[in-house]
């Protein structure tokens, strides 16, 4: 069995026949682990969660059905056992964009992955918006509430947690208001739905194409939200030109009823916005869960961050705090 859980190794027998054996693989920031799984007639991944679920109510079985419906490139489900807590998945093999990127992808190709990318979340969001689908998914927003709680999650896990910042009454002050306000403008634009983790770890590169993983956190929000968490990844670089040309690529297929100037600021507050969330789950798992996987990924974060903050007037007030405990952002 190899260290193969016990959650998996009933319906790794039964879809792959005798003799499986598992590898760990590294996971996401949540509470599941994932396997490579082989065995004689073949290999697969296994997921295994905390604790037994229902299959048809799982958000991620759910996901799956929905996007292979509306044609995204998605895993196709092997076995679900939810009783075990188990799923066994189609392997997608080992290559994320990310690691693509990072490899050297040559400038046209490069070019030709990111308009993939951007072509099949235009294409999901029209699906999606056309779908009169009921799904729990649909039920789900970033709302003024759900964008406030990530943005005072990175006050907590980051800012506090993990740069141990001291702040004073008029800091708290400052920050829940400047919170509140960009929280309240971005949950009044119209909304579509969100893969919500649109980014290079979650986009694997598979038989001449890429596939989604990690999208069973989907709900409704800015049509803005995945386009910048692609094009202002936290795990790669992408040349600040090449990032606008294909921003405005997107714009004029998803949102073309907007200026450029009213798009470009929407990109850049929804950029801050997910750039500071991102800190603050890159906090959360390395003060709380003692996993230093993400720290790598701060400098380039906030490098972000701080661009971004210091084209936007309207943030003078929140970059000045934040810039008073975080060097980068100075």
């Amino acid at each position: 069995m190899s260290g193969m859980p016990e959650a998996l190794l009933a319906i790794a027998g039964r879809r792959l026949g005798p003799g499986a054996r598992a590898e760990p693989l590294s996971g996401d920031a949540s509470t599941r682990r994932y396997f490579r799984v082989t065995a004689r007639e073949g290999r697969a991944v296994g997921a295994v969660y905390p604790e037994p679920f229902c299959c048809g109510d799982e958000p991620f079985v759910e996901m799956q059905q929905l996007l292979s419906v509306w044609g995204v490139p998605v895993p196709e489900i092997l076995e679900c056992d939810g009783p075990r807590g188990a799923l066994l998945l189609e392997d997608l093999g080992d290559e994320t964009l990310q690691r693509a990127v990072e490899g050297g992808l040559r400038p046209e190709e490069l070019r030709a992955t990111y308009r993939e990318a951007l072509g099949q979340l235009s294409a999901f969001q029209r699906a999606a918006a056309a779908s009169g689908s009921t799904a729990s998914c649909f039920r789900v927003a970033f709302d003024v509430e759900k964008l406030s709680w990530e943005l005072h999650y990175f006050e907590k896990h980051f800012l506090e947690g993990l740069r141990g910042a001291r702040l004073s009454v008029e800091d708290r002050s400052t920050l829940a208001l400047a919170f509140l306000r960009l929280a309240e403008e971005m949950a009044s634009w119209p909304r579509v739905l969100c893969h919500r983790d649109f980014h290079s770890r979650n986009l694997m590169r598979h038989r001449g194409r890429l596939y989604w993983i990690d999208f069973q956190d989907a709900r409704l929000g800015p049509v803005t939200y995945d386009a910048v968490s692609l094009l202002r990844d936290s795990y790669v670089d992408i040349d600040a030109e090449l990032a606008g040309e294909l921003g405005e690529e997107f714009r004029q297929s998803a949102a073309a009823s907007e200026s450029r100037e009213q798009f470009e600021r929407k990109l850049a507050l929804t950029a801050v916005q997910r750039n500071l969330k991102a800190l603050g789950t890159f906090g959360y798992q390395a003060t709380v869960r003692s996993n230093s996987v993400y720290l790598p990924y701060v400098p380039r974060t906030l490098a972000s961050a701080r661009r971004l903050l210091a084209r936007q007037p309207e943030l003078a007030a929140l970059r000045r705090v934040l810039a008073s405990h975080i060097e980068e952002l100075s």
